[in-house]
């Protein structure tokens, strides 16, 4: 049996099953076979499958990928945001390829990637959807553009994006698994846990064929937590959603809009209407900071800042500079809010602040 008709019969008998204390075991050993059979699709897919497959290298300080339905405007949005000049057009499939482009924002150069519209069914192949949307997994991170008038399209896109292992918006499960040799399982959790018990969890370990190890649980994980913890295919985006089109919904449909979705951000990108602000958004959401440096004997340069992310240290960004400057490093200068006084010397593992002034001290 080929492995999307075994992925749908899972799925189904997950479905068929009423959830309650008596099933919950028997349903988490289907669900940890469903994250399986979908990891070695994803790898299947990933190591060369046939036609074209899209590929861009990564540019700038972070990358953001823009996602939705076809015709929601998000060539529109690429050409508000950046230079680029993707083709628009008031029909399905525009862009047909992805279109990259640049944002300069408070001194970062963020590539914004407009890849094509994805539709129902990306996650198992339609559509080129499985190529599409492993570009949003090597994003830094993800803008969702719906339509204002389809806002019911987030829940199919996050499946979408949950079928290839994309959680959006969540933190890594805080689940250790050690394996051992010998011994059998151990399971310790600090805290109690109310959603899975440790009969589910060794069915989940032994699907897996981990029969000896260390587990360490910090969390009160679900069934589905558990396993993500367990599939190395999953990885953990930023996604912030974007209604647009705004302009042609009236007052009344927008303010109940907003209280639905409060943390969407509402634009209408071919008029411009709230762009400034996408662009702000998308600055913080990255957590990029500025940093601005100060050659010895020099001012510094407060024209072009060195873009890092936030809770950047000295180390980092002593590596980022040269490969021989943490080597031969003596001690930093600093001058800005992270630390006490201007000028503070500071070491390898000091933590950078926006706006921050540093200075390199190396031994020659």
């Amino acid at each position: 049996m080929a492995i999307e008709d075994r992925i749908r019969e899972i799925e189904e008998e997950i479905k068929k099953t009423p959830y309650n204390k008596a099933t919950s075991h028997h349903i988490g050993k289907l669900k940890a076979k469903l994250s399986k059979l979908k990891e070695d699709a994803l790898a299947r897919s990933s190591s060369g499958g046939k036609g074209r497959g899209f590929h861009v290298k990564k540019s700038g300080d972070s990358t953001v990928v823009l996602l939705g339905f076809p015709s929601v405007g998000k060539s529109t949005i690429l050409n508000q945001l950046t230079n680029a000049d993707s083709k628009i057009g008031a029909y399905e499939f525009t862009t047909l390829d992805i279109v990259p482009g640049v944002m300069e924002y408070r001194g970062a150069k963020i590539q914004i990637l407009d890849i094509p519209g994805i539709i129902t069914g990306a996650s198992r192949g339609k559509g080129r959807g499985r190529e599409i949307l492993s570009v949003a997994r090597n994003a830094d991170f993800i803008l969702m553009v719906l339509d204002v008038f389809n806002p019911q399209h987030l829940k199919v896109i996050l499946e979408e994006l949950r079928n290839i292992g994309i959680r959006a918006n969540e933190r890594p499960p805080d689940v250790t698994v050690k394996r051992t040799k010998m011994g059998g399982l151990h399971i310790l959790s600090t805290v109690p846990l109310t959603k899975i018990d440790e009969k589910t969890i060794r069915s989940i370990l032994n699907e897996y064929g981990i029969h000896s190890a260390d587990v360490l649980i910090r969390e009160d994980v679900t069934v589905d937590r558990f396993i993500d913890s367990m599939d190395p295919s999953c990885i953990y985006v930023q996604m912030l959603v974007v209604l647009n089109k705004i302009d042609l919904a009236d007052k009344e449909y927008l303010e109940k809009l907003k209280l639905e979705m409060p943390e969407a951000i509402l634009i209408a990108a071919d008029k411009g209407i709230n762009t400034e602000e996408l662009k702000d958004e998308i600055f913080e959401r990255l957590e990029l900071i500025r940093l601005y440096l100060k050659p010895q004997g020099r001012k510094a340069d407060l024209e072009e800042p060195m873009i890092i992310r936030k809770g950047s240290t000295i180390a980092e960004v002593a590596a980022k500079l040269h490969r021989d400057f943490i080597k031969n490093f003596r001690h930093a200068k600093v001058w800005g809010t992270s630390v006490k006084f201007p000028g503070q010397k500071v070491g390898l593992d000091h933590v950078l602040n926006d706006k921050d002034v540093l200075r390199l001290i190396i031994r020659k």
